[in-house]
């Protein structure tokens, strides 16, 4: 048997952190995209907010790098079918589900969240998804 993959390094955001795709694409239609953190490209480093938080920022910055990585394989959030969380402290969940369905406003994919001890870079949430193309 056959499998088509494709590996998708993004330009829109910075180098992989490790050696691996951004994304891999099966069959050109379904995508597993590795996991996004919120470093913010045009500055090479996590995001921050003194107004709102570091998670709060943090969470924004990686449900943006995941909606560029779709839209460049073809894709958007609401073809997305299951995310994954990883949270440094299960205090930021009810944080991060308040930004999490400012996203995922009519789609609300099958999801895991869980406690990790650390994220690379020291962030403080890390997601991955997989989604669909038409």
């Amino acid at each position: 048997m056959y499998l088509n993959f494709l590996f998708q390094l993004i330009q829109l955001l910075l180098a992989a952190l490790g050696p691996y795709s951004h994304a891999s694409i099966f069959d050109d239609r379904l995508i597993f995209l590795s996991g996004q953190f919120g470093l913010d490209p045009a500055i090479g480093k996590l995001a921050t907010s003194e107004e709102h938080g570091d998670v709060y920022a943090q969470t924004h910055q990686t449900l943006k790098n995941i909606t560029n990585v779709l839209e460049d394989c073809g894709s958007s959030l609401s073809q997305v079918l299951k995310t994954t969380i990883l949270l440094t402290s299960m205090d930021n969940f009810d944080a991060v589900n308040k930004i999490y369905v400012e996203y995922f406003t009519d789609n609300k994919p099958a999801r895991g969240c869980f406690a990790v001890s650390q994220l690379p870079k020291n962030a403080l949430i890390g997601m991955e998804v997989v989604a669909y193309k038409n």
